[in-house]
Formats: structure tokens, C-alpha cells, sequence
């Protein structure tokens, strides 16, 4: 009998998943019915009869505590062969596909690779929609590095989704790992690099689909067990039959090797790639060493290496253990002998700076740490547009849209952090007494729970400095819109203005452009008073003051023939003034988008569907203590709703979407409650949403309760979309049958 090809067992493997969420999409639902709520507006409304019956969640896919969604691992062998995509994986594809750059990651470039491994991983960053956490770890310095790999000592480690949005969004790639250690992972192996090709082709291809299915980008193989010479002798055609199968299933993806296991079989760290490792690095796309290395074992490398000496990731303990040249805040002294060798480098456990440094001095010390490495870090561009961020880290201590605060408290939510800079000091040549810095800042926020802070001094001899936010390659349309808000500290008179580098001077013709050198394809563009008629929906206060002081400002940009190469952010003193002249400031939101892309219709959020509700009885100490104690008895009693949201709508478009529900309680004669302003849940990357333990009031005899949940769509192009774009469900409660 034919054997199914790879392929085709990787489809049909997707084709049953397709068939079971076809069959949970027709199973029988609550009664439910379609309300015309305005001209063009149409709520689906669910019934439900409350109950305390619960229905179990599968443990891999949610908290045992919380019943949140989280990312996971698989622990054996066993699970790992019989993994399948199944509905409740879904929440956990990452929505942001791997963003173009340049150079691209196939170039000669050096590269570097940050490997995450903290505190076994699988912390906070687990929970796919965010948490309470206070003082989270965060990695922001995306443009610094090249490969992100989520390190655990599980045996199949997916990365977290989180960190898969975030990296992608700033054209990093992402690898998962596996691992097999001591005696057990040498048991393992055996299992499926000792026999045929069948067994260690199913690894690979199952190791193939979780790639393609979560969409991440590959893996990194660490195998740090003895193995037999039948088993060792299969790693090569193993490593082969992975690489070529992922990229065939994954466009651009990854396979590393970690240096542990020699031709021999044994387990013999080398620290360099040398005769008894090479054919692990001529089976797969690159080579990891450990970290024990000297400058000597660089030198043999090069002619080890050959032309693929960026393939070669030098490996650098962060935690400085063992002998090794550099870690902590020497970690300099290691990139430099491997940038001086032409290498790549793997940065092992850089969250250091987090594990055992002060946590209330961690933004510092992280800013410190990538400070020192700058100079062997070269940036990476990013090419595609839109280009929109609120500079948001994905975390903060409140919630902001726009200007107005949504929510206080902490929250951790690493899908959520936007497109970051270039964290930097900047002074001018020539000039020792003007200088600009840019640094995180929680304290306030445009929209998510961070901006920007950028302090500076122009000296009295300067008319203006200035400072590189981000780095960019983009082939731009003919016109282009850009905005920015900002806020000055204090009394301040300082200007602040957007400028912009372009590429191919000799056929680049840009227009909208108030400055414009010969002698530079630097440009500052003219501010627009007011945006287009069409474009309102997009930006409508340009030029005016906001809500807590920020200041919008809007552009327009005509090019042709030209590269968008970077963005900079200007500030010059005020006229007449001759004094040194220090600034605080703060930017909100940096856009840049295709103009042609601002007039075509969004899609509406269809089909959105309420099933998997789940209640309890809210405990005593969960009521509402402000109340007065004599409306006690007045009060309705409270209960606890979890349930799923799901809906339909292009992820193309999206950058996320926004959560909302609004409650009430009345008689089924009396019809849906007023307006009512929607109270925000959170935020989804994907068509779904888990709703857990909402605080609702329990409905009365001959009443109903009622929650409405409307699902905002956020464009890629970030601007505000009218509600009656948005998609809503309402669902109706009564009470449990005596």
C-alpha cells in the first residue's frame, strides 16, 4: 500500500480540523434570533436559562485557575505524534504574519538571535488574552535582532502567541524548540532516530504542522543526550527532511542545530563548529555553538565555515556561566570578537537584566544592556506599509484609547505591544552640548499604556536636533499620509516637527515638502490644517489640541520614484530665543499610510455567536461592598458569566480587535435597555474571545437579564471605526427552573 506523502498527510490532517470546526459550527446552539437595531445594523440574540452545571474545559487549552486560554508545550513523545489542529488551538495562531525587511534574513548579513529562556518559560506571556501582571517582563529592542527563540525545557516548546505577534510585527522571525535531555531524552530519541525513516519522517512532519498551523517559523533542534550510532546516523537525514519540509510549508522557515552531540553519538560540547559537528550544519540552515568559546575557536571557525559564516550563531551566555569572554553588562566584549570574525550571534537568556537586577530599575537596565551591544547590533528595516504605533508595550498600569482612560491597573498582554523604535541617545557631529534620548513611559499614553518620552537640549550655537525613531526601507505609492501626536512638558515653546529620509535621490521627486536640502534627502513635510473631506474618519483634529494636552499632527507626502528610508523626530527652539533650550516630550501615535488605502470600505463584523456559557454564584465577598448596607436586601443577587465569542471577519484588515459589553436587567415586554456606554473587556487577535467570570446581576422572577457584546475592528491603518460597523450578540437570561 502507498504511503501518504508528507504533504498530503499534513492536509489531511488540516481538512479534519476544517471538518470539526464545520461540526461545532452546526451543532444545535441555544435559541437565538436576528434583531434589526438600525438601518443597517442587525444583533443576533441568544437565550439562555441559567445553570451551575459546568462544563469542563480541556486542560492543555485553558488555566485550571482562571479558565483563561493559554499557550502550551507537549511534554512526550506520545503527544506530539498524536497532536491535531482542533477548535481550541485556534486561539493561539498568531495574527500577524512575518512583516517583510531588509536586509532579508536570507542575506550574508551577520545576524543575531535572542534565545528567551526564563524561569522554565510559560510565565505571564502564557495567558493568549493578557493578565494582571505587575512588572512583566518585556522585549522591546526588535529592531536590534533578527531570530527570537522560545526556550523550555519541555520537549516541544510552541512559543507563546504573544511573542509570536509582537516579533512578527517587527520582521523578527520566531522558532520553537526541541528538546531531549539526560537518560529519558536519550530513550526518546532512540524511539525515532533509531528505526526506519517512517519514524523519524512523522516527528518532522507533525514538528512541520505545528509551525505551519500556530505560524511561526521553525525550530531550533537541541539534543543533549548520548545516542546510539544507528540514532546519531539518522540525525543528518533527520535534519534534511525537517529543513526541506518546513520550507516547504513555510516560507522562509528556520531549522538550527545546537552544538551537543558529536558524529560519535556522544555528548561532547565543542564550542565551534569543527569535523566532529559539520554534518549536523550541512543538514540544516545553521549552527548554534555553545558558550565556552575563546577567540582561538573563532579563528578555526572561519575556514569551518566558509560562506556561510552567518549561518554560524556563536553562542553567548548572558548569565556569564562557565568560561566564558563576556555576559551581563560585558556582553560587549563578546560581540565584538564575533562581529570581528564575520559570525552571527545567539544571545542566551538576555532577560538577565530582569531575573537579577532590581525590577523596579528594570527599563534601565534593559535600555543599559542593548545600549552597550548597539554598536554590533545594525538595525533591520521595515518595508511594508501601514506603518502605525502608539508605541504601546503591550503592557501599563491603565488603559487608554485615544486619549480617554478606559481602565486602571496593571496589565500584560504581549500581542498588544506596537511596532517599537530605535532606543537611543543622539548628538550632533560637531557638538558636544545638544543630545536626545528616547525611553519607555508608562506614566502616560495615547493609546494602550505607554508612549514614548523623548528628552533633549538644544544648545545655544544649533538651531534644532533631532533624533531617528525607526529605521525603514518602503517603495512608497504615489501619496501618502502621515500623522502625529505628540505633547510638550511643561511651558514649552520648542517646535516639534515629523521628518522623513528618502532613497534613490537621483529619481526621487517628493512634493508637500516645506524644507527640502540638496545637499540631503532629509525632509520636513508641511503640516496639514485640515485633512481631506474623505479622510475625516481617519484623522480629524489635525493641528488641534486633544484631550490631555496632546497636540495631532497631520501630513501629506506626493513621491515618486522614491524608498521611504527613516523617520525622525525634529525639535528646534523657539524664535528668538538664544538660550540653551531643554524639552520634554512625549509621542502618542506615529502614522504612515498608502492614501489609497484610506478610501476603500472596511468589512463588517458578521456572525458573531455566543455559545460555552458557563455560570456561578458570585461568592459574598465578591458583592458590591460600596453599596449601602440598607439597600442590601434591594440589590440583585450577582453572578459570574464565562462564555465564547466568535465572529466573522478578515484578519487582514485588523490590527486587533476591541471587547465590549454592556449589562442590564428588565422585563421581556419592556425591550433592550437604553444606550448605555460599553464597558471594555479586552482585546482578541483572533475571530474569538473567551469571556470570563463577567459580574452580572441575577435576573428576577418574570425578568430577564441581558448582555449585550459588541466586537470592534481595529484597521491596520489605525483609525476609529463607527459603531455601526462594529459586530454585536446579546444574550438573554433568566432564571433557573424551580
Amino acid at each position: 500500500m502507498e504511503t501518504a506523502g508528507p504533504r498530503t498527510r499534513a492536509a489531511a490532517r488540516l481538512g479534519a480540523h476544517a471538518t470539526r470546526e464545520e461540526q461545532r459550527k452546526r451543532r444545535p446552539v441555544r435559541r437565538w434570533q436576528r434583531r434589526r437595531i438600525g438601518e443597517e445594523q442587525e444583533e443576533a440574540v441568544f437565550r439562555e436559562v441559567v445553570s451551575f452545571t459546568r462544563d469542563p474545559l480541556p486542560a492543555r487549552y485553558y488555566d485550571k485557575d482562571t479558565t483563561k486560554p493559554i499557550s502550551f508545550y507537549l511534554p512526550s513523545l506520545e503527544e506530539l505524534l498524536a497532536w491535531t489542529p482542533d477548535a481550541e488551538d485556534s486561539f493561539n495562531v498568531a495574527l500577524e504574519p512575518l512583516k517583510c525587511r531588509q536586509p532579508p534574513l536570507s542575506s550574508q548579513r551577520p545576524r543575531t538571535l535572542l534565545c528567551h529562556d526564563m524561569m522554565g518559560g510559560y510565565l505571564d506571556d502564557k495567558f493568549i488574552q493578557g493578565s494582571a501582571a505587575q512588572n512583566p517582563y518585556c522585549f522591546y529592542h526588535w529592531q536590534c535582532i533578527d531570530i527570537f527563540v522560545y526556550f523550555s525545557h519541555h520537549l516541544v516548546t510552541i512559543p507563546p502567541v504573544g511573542w509570536t505577534n509582537a516579533a512578527h510585527r517587527h520582521g523578527v522571525c520566531v522558532l520553537g524548540t526541541f528538546i531531549a535531555e539526560w537518560k529519558e531524552g536519550g530513550r526518546l530519541c532512540e524511539a525515532f532516530l533509531a528505526g526506519d525513516e517512517c519514524s523519524y519522517q512523522a516527528v518532522a512532519d507533525q514538528l512541520v504542522l505545528i509551525a505551519q498551523f500556530f505560524r511561526f517559523d521553525g525550530w531550533l533542534i537541541n539534543i543533549e543526550s548520548s545516542l546510539s550510532l544507528a540514532a546519531v546516523g539518522n540525525v543528518p537525514p533527520f535534519l534534511r527532511y525537517l529543513s526541506t519540509q518546513l520550507c516547504r510549508q513555510v516560507p522562509g522557515g528556520l531549522v538550527l542545530w545546537y552544538d551537543s552531540v558529536v558524529s560519535s553519538g556522544q555528548v561532547k560540547w565543542q564550542n565551534e563548529l569543527n569535523e566532529q559537528n559539520r554534518i549536523f550544519f550541512d543538514s540544516c540552515h545553521g549552527f548554534f555553538t555553545n558558550y565556552n568559546w575563546r577567540e582561538e575557536h573563532l579563528d578555526r571557525m572561519v575556514a569551518q565555515a566558509g560562506e556561510r559564516r552567518a549561518d554560524v550563531y556563536v553562542g553567548v551566555d548572558v548569565f556569564a556561566r562557565g568560561n566564558v569572554v563576556g555576559g551581563q553588562f560585558d556582553t560587549h566584549k563578546s560581540l565584538e570578537l564575533i562581529r570581528k570574525h564575520g559570525f552571527s550571534a545567539a544571545l542566551f537568556a538576555p532577560g538577565w537584566v530582569y531575573e537579577c537586577l532590581e525590577k523596579r530599575d528594570f527599563f534601565q537596565n534593559q535600555d543599559k544592556f542593548w545600549g552597550l551591544l548597539g554598536r554590533y547590533l545594525p538595525p533591520h528595516s521595515i518595508c511594508s506599509l501601514p506603518f502605525v504605533t502608539s508605541f504601546c508595550l503591550g503592557m501599563g498600569t491603565r488603559r487608554v484609547c485615544y486619549g480617554q482612560e478606559e481602565a486602571v491597573g496593571p496589565w500584560y498582554h504581549p500581542s498588544a505591544q506596537e511596532i517599537q523604535p530605535l532606543f537611543a541617545e543622539h548628538r550632533p557631529e560637531g557638538d558636544g552640548q545638544g543630545w536626545v534620548k528616547t525611553h519607555c513611559c508608562l506614566a502616560d499614553a495615547w493609546n494602550g499604556g505607554s508612549s514614548l518620552l523623548i528628552r533633549g537640549v538644544i544648545p545655544p550655537e544649533v538651531g534644532h536636533v533631532a533624533v531617528r525613531l525607526f529605521s525603514l526601507h518602503v517603495p512608497v505609492p504615489p501619496k501618502i499620509f502621515l500623522s502625529m501626536v505628540y505633547k510638550l512638558e511643561g511651558p514649552s515653546d520648542v517646535g516639534v516637527a515629523l521628518e522623513l529620509t528618502t532613497g534613490d535621490a537621483g529619481s526621487c521627486h517628493v512634493g508637500g515638502i516645506s524644507t527640502l536640502s540638496e545637499a540631503s534627502s532629509r525632509h520636513s513635510p508641511r503640516p496639514l490644517r485640515v485633512p481631506p473631506t474623505k479622510l475625516a474618519r481617519w484623522v480629524g483634529h489635525c493641528g488641534q489640541q486633544l484631550s490631555g494636552g496632546w497636540v495631532q499632527r497631520c501630513y501629506e507626502v506626493n513621491l515618486r520614484g522614491c524608498v521611504l528610508q527613516d523617520l525622525w523626530v525634529s525639535f528646534s527652539r523657539p524664535p528668538g530665543s538664544r538660550e540653551q533650550e531643554a524639552f520634554v516630550c512625549r509621542l502618542g501615535e506615529l502614522q504612515v499610510v498608502d492614501a489609497n488605502s484610506l478610501l476603500s470600505p472596511l468589512p463588517r463584523v458578521q456572525a458573531v455567536s455566543v455559545s460555552r456559557v458557563c455560570w456561578q454564584r458570585a461568592a459574598p465577598e465578591e458583592e458590591e461592598e460600596e453599596e449601602e448596607e440598607e439597600e442590601e436586601e434591594r440589590r440583585p443577587a450577582r453572578l459570574r458569566l464565562s462564555c465564547a465569542l466568535h465572529w466573522s471577519y478578515p484578519l487582514s484588515h485588523v490590527r486587533c480587535f476591541r471587547i465590549h459589553c454592556c449589562r442590564a436587567t428588565g422585563s421581556p415586554a419592556e425591550g433592550p435597555p437604553g444606550p448605555e456606554k460599553p464597558a471594555l473587556l479586552g482585546l482578541a487577535f483572533v475571530n474569538q474571545y473567551r469571556v470570563v467570570d463577567l459580574a452580572v446581576a441575577a435576573a428576577g422572577p418574570g425578568t430577564d437579564g441581558r448582555v449585550e457584546f459588541l466586537v470592534e475592528p481595529v484597521p491596520r491603518e489605525g483609525f476609529l471605526v463607527p459603531k455601526a460597523e462594529w459586530g454585536r450578540a446579546a444574550l438573554l437570561y433568566s432564571g433557573p427552573h424551580t
